[in-house]
């Protein structure tokens, strides 16, 4: 949901499953900034996510824990190598948010 409109969005991500948690990493394909959807999520942690034919709901949390962060940053680098060229391309560190079905 928009951290200032209120609106819904949908946000296509790619993940990787670390057991029952969902592992996102706000990217923005190796951009300066944040995108918009992790702000939002920072603002409003209460998310819908689809996965194949299932929709559920879910808390979308930043991982704070540096070596937590790398370890779940590594298993996104493993099923998809642009990771690393993402964090390659930018200095600022990309944060990595975990979601828990509710």
């Amino acid at each position: 949901m928009g951290a200032r409109t209120g609106i819904q969005r949908v946000t296509p991500l790619a993940f990787a499953r670390d057991g029952e948690r969902y592992v996102v990493a706000a990217s923005y394909a190796g951009a300066s900034k944040h995108p918009a959807w992790y702000h939002n999520l920072v603002a409003t942690p209460k998310v819908a996510v689809e996965v194949g034919e299932e929709t559920f709901e879910a808390v979308a949390t930043p991982v704070e824990d540096r070596a937590e962060r790398d370890r779940l940053y590594a298993a996104l680098n493993e099923i998809s190598p642009m990771f690393g060229e993402y964090q390659a391309k930018t200095e600022r560190l990309i944060p990595v948010v975990v979601v828990e079905r509710v």
